[in-house]
């Protein structure tokens, strides 16, 4: 009998695994290419395939459900960084994980979640605080690693991944605000190396700039 119990339990937590990310992958879809505002949450339970008693069994109201999903593409967008971090070469791998955060937000989807609606329906406090649980965080650890290698220099950890983590994020608008993208892309990109070339150590062999 209890092991039947246990497979009951087991079985009713695996559709409600399912049943959750099946609202946030429908709610994802819409939020990325309606918005906020121009999605009802009844759309999003028939795009799911769940009643509305589902849905508020896992998120109180269409803000936390939302909030859900900003802190998934936040995490996917800090995995996908992490990744890149942690290469072999300390400078290559900063220089690449910070290109590959702007690349990520070129997703009109993670545009429109991430820099168009989250402040507005979160609040800036609370977008914030994601924003640096996941960007600050995973920046912080690239910015560590290079400094343990001697290619970055010795800086307060904190504020330095603060500072920049809020450049790429002024860096992710201007592309995303941009007519042509593409040359904005360009653009940001030289700059964000131009400013990690301010931290980076200097072969201390090498002669003086002329």
């Amino acid at each position: 009998m209890q092991t039947l119990g246990m497979d009951v339990k087991g079985k009713r937590a695996a559709q409600g695994e399912a049943t959750r990310s099946a609202l946030l992958g429908a709610a994802r879809e819409l939020f990325g290419d309606q918005g906020y505002a121009a999605t009802s949450t009844e759309e999003i339970v028939q795009r799911a395939g769940v009643t509305k008693g589902a849905l508020y069994h896992h998120f109180p109201d269409k803000e936390s459900l939302f909030k859900a999903v900003f802190e998934q593409v936040q995490r996917e967008v800090s995995d996908q960084a992490v990744a890149e971090f942690l290469q072999p070469d300390s400078w290559e791998a900063l220089v690449a994980g910070c290109r590959l955060w702007i690349d990520a937000h070129l997703d009109p989807r993670v545009r429109q979640i991430v820099l168009t609606d989250a402040r507005g329906v979160l609040g800036w406090d609370a977008a914030r605080a994601i924003e640096t649980r996941f960007s600050a965080v995973a920046l912080r650890g690239a910015l560590r690693k290079g400094m343990h290698a001697g290619v970055i220099e010795r800086r307060p950890l904190r504020p330095l991944a603060l500072m920049l983590t809020g450049a790429l994020g002024e860096a992710c608008l201007y592309v995303a605000e941009s007519p042509d993208p593409d040359s904005a892309r360009a653009e940001v990109g030289a700059l964000v190396v131009d400013l990690l070339e301010g931290i980076r150590v200097r072969d201390p062999g090498a002669a003086p700039a002329q």
